[in-house]
């Protein structure tokens, strides 16, 4: 639809929401046109802050009558475009629901609203001496509902998994505004998994508006050994060497020479900065577990020729080094004026070959690129530097982009991790699917939404039913 009905589409959320949670002036509507990947932009007709599961169901309902395109939002910190909004339809942003509903210390969960950010589900468990897995590093203000959307990640993913693992039930609003919950028995059940399923499934399928989720006892002990190599190659074996005597890390983080030193001059971490490659590797357990792995992993990483090793003496240093890891991606930004941040996964065993790839493709084109890598589950994050106000090298950024997930792809591995398809992917979907396979999730797509109205143009390329479902224009 196009922008003239403006007054109409306003006056009919009017009546289901109030009218401070509704906004319509392109400038104020400014802070929602892009997610954490401002290379793609766009401003809704209007944006709407519902306060209640209830305006949620109604916003729904009302553009599903109207047929207006709908696209759900939390925090905004996805990398993909994923949030981005869609020029003739309504952003949903759901930060107002934002409260925990309740922790429940005997079953180990806690029940919490869309907008409560990742950090703040563990806060509220540590009085109960639990706490949530999933960690990525934007969890100070990323929020659960994004990281259903995602299937999020984070540095603890290796030992406890990404957010589908830790999570028990949701509770979702379908395109026309039904509730229903999925999840929460605790057993298997039969037919398909439907909330492994909406988990990863990027608003396409339905907007989730509760969570339950697994907490997890806090670990008795925890430490980081800190290992600075000479060379990339050295601490890919490194990395090899720890999964091979059967040693499950808590985390386990590689960065390279520059995302070493950018970390290091933003977080004073104490990282070795003449390390090529720097390995992060989290034991936890009990006292006597922990001290077993550390000292396995120590004779390990000496074995792999690590030119210097540290292991955190307490609590505040091991916080410590993981702030220089968790600051990688501002610590980067400090070194251009924009980066690019690409999310491929690939085989442990092929760490080496792809950085030395990334390595001639950066001289290629011209740009630096630092990588930070969950090195234990070959979840790439190449940050590739540029400057926006330059055409050809945001040409180029995009160009090196998709090289990567070619690459990564082409090696056994896959387009993303963590971050999802959005519309930054979309031209790589084809590399890794087929067209069966393509438009198999398609017409899982439409049995959601026949209308194709949720979060139009993103994750899924091929355009089989309807014209209106089409990638949004990159930088308008």
């Amino acid at each position: 639809m196009s922008r003239s009905p403006q007054s109409d589409l306003v006056r009919a959320l009017s009546a289901v929401v109030a009218e401070s949670s509704i906004i319509t002036e392109p400038e104020a509507q400014r802070p929602f046109e892009c997610d954490g990947l401002p290379l793609y932009r766009q401003l809704p007709i209007v944006t709407v802050l519902p306060g209640t599961v209830a305006e949620v169901q109604q916003v729904l309902q009302t553009c599903d009558q109207l047929g207006v395109p709908v696209v759900a939002r939390g925090a905004g910190t996805g990398l993909s475009a994923g949030a981005m909004p869609h020029p003739d339809g309504v952003l949903l942003v759901l930060s107002k629901l934002d409260s925990i509903i309740a922790i429940d210390p005997l079953a180990r969960t806690a029940r919490v609203q869309p907008g409560v950010s990742n950090l703040a589900i563990s806060q509220a468990a540590a009085a109960s001496g639990l706490y949530y897995a999933p960690d990525p590093s934007s969890q100070i203000a990323c929020t659960i509902g994004g990281n259903v959307a995602e299937n999020s990640g984070g540095v603890h993913c290796l030992k406890y998994g990404l957010t589908v693992h830790n999570v028990l039930a949701v509770t979702l609003l379908t395109v026309a505004g039904e509730q229903v919950t999925l999840g929460g028995s605790g057993y298997d059940g039969p037919g398909y998994d439907l909330l492994a399923l909406i988990t990863g499934s990027e608003g396409l399928l339905g907007v989730v508006v509760e969570i339950t989720v697994k907490l997890l006892p806090q670990p008795e002990l925890a430490q980081v050994v800190m290992a600075g190599f000479a060379t990339v190659a050295a601490a890919a074996d490194a990395v090899g060497a720890v999964i091979a005597a059967g040693i499950v890390p808590a985390g386990l983080e590689m960065m390279d020479a520059l995302a070493i030193r950018a970390a290091e001059d933003f977080a004073g971490a104490g990282y070795p900065r003449e390390a090529a490659a720097l390995l992060l590797c989290e034991l936890d357990g009990t006292r006597e577990e922990v001290a077993g792995h550390v000292e396995k992993v120590h004779a390990l990483f000496t074995a792999q020729g690590a030119s210097s090793l540290r292991v955190s003496a307490n609590e505040q240093e091991r916080a410590l080094l993981w702030r220089g890891r968790k600051s990688a991606f501002p610590a980067v930004g400090r070194l251009s004026p924009d980066y690019y941040c690409m999310d491929g996964t690939i085989p442990r065993g092929k760490v080496a070959v792809v950085l030395e790839e990334i390595s001639r493709l950066s001289a290629h084109y011209g740009l630096a690129v630092a990588n930070v890598f969950h090195a234990g589950d070959g979840n790439l994050h190449p940050l590739i530097l540029f400057d926006a106000a330059c055409p050809e090298q945001i040409r180029k950024a995009e160009a090196f982009g998709a090289d990567i997930l070619e690459l990564s792809v082409a090696v056994g591995g896959c387009i993303t991790g963590e971050h999802g398809v959005g519309l930054e992917k979309l031209q790589q979907m084809p590399s890794q699917f087929t067209v069966e396979e393509l438009h198999l999730l398609e017409d899982i797509k439409a049995a959601f939404d026949p209308a194709l109205t949720l979060n139009p143009g993103k994750g899924i390329p091929i355009l089989k039913r309807c014209q209106e479902y089409r990638a949004l224009p990159a930088r308008t």
